[in-house]
């Protein structure tokens, strides 16, 4: 209970104290990892943060500058650092002290490796290679130089060497011309003929072959007809006499 006020002010005092210098902080924006343009991510030296000798500080001072690093670790998204200061804040005094004065640093820089091994996934050959040189030294400053200056000059040659992409050009399609097709000449059948009773029905005259036979049968008629009328005239006189 005796906490709850002063932690209150010493949470606001160490929003208010780094805000200064960060405000007058200016990066050039960089790439991502997709080559595109955005606002650079600056990693906070936490070192510059410790003004005070950690083994005179009064609990208080202490106190206070574990919420500024707090601060500042949740505002570089660091995986591990802000958890351990939770922790220390709920404990002893000494166990803060202890943990200011020589564990900040170890699991700060494992946060910084942890961000330097991000950085690297799905990366260029240069943005792996710059980050395997600084993994291998291992020392805070190498990291903090990497990872708010070196990853973005990685990015901008891994960029560059990328080849232009050719836009594809989509050929126009020639219309295939069907050829007109000449229908070559053919026999016109002949229309058939139907004899029509009477003459109607608009019925074509007949020629040729069908005539001949017309006139033969009408010819035999006229003979039978002629020889019943000379036998029927013969018949007739004799029976007169």
């Amino acid at each position: 209970m005796r906490w709850k006020i002063p932690a209150g002010a010493l949470i606001a005092l160490a929003f208010l104290v780094p805000a200064a210098p960060a405000a007058a902080h200016f990066e050039s924006p960089g790439l991502d990892a997709a080559c595109q343009t955005v606002e650079r991510k600056v990693y906070k030296d936490i070192r510059t943060l410790v003004t005070i000798d950690l083994d005179t500080a009064s609990v208080g001072e202490l106190r206070l500058l574990a919420y500024q690093i707090l601060n500042a670790a949740n505002a570089n998204k660091l995986t591990v650092l802000p958890g351990a200061i939770d922790e220390r804040l709920k404990g002893t005094s000494d166990d803060l002290r202890a943990f200011l004065k020589k564990g900040v640093e170890n699991v700060w820089t494992t946060d910084l490796r942890i961000a330097v091994g991000q950085a690297m996934t799905g990366a260029g050959t240069n943005v792996k290679s710059a980050a395997q040189v600084t993994l291998d030294n291992g020392t805070i400053d190498a990291l903090l130089t990497y990872l708010n200056d070196g990853l973005y000059t990685a990015r901008e040659l891994d960029c560059a060497s990328q080849p232009t992409p050719t836009p594809s050009v989509t050929p126009s399609v020639t219309p295939s011309v069907t050829p007109s097709v000449t229908p070559t000449d053919a026999p016109t059948p002949a229309p058939s003929t139907s004899l029509a009773a009477g003459g109607e029905g608009g019925g074509l005259p007949l020629t040729g072959a069908n005539t001949a036979t017309v006139i033969s049968v009408g010819g035999a008629l006229l003979l039978l007809g002629g020889a019943g009328f000379l036998i029927g005239r013969r018949r007739r006189s004799r029976f007169v006499a």
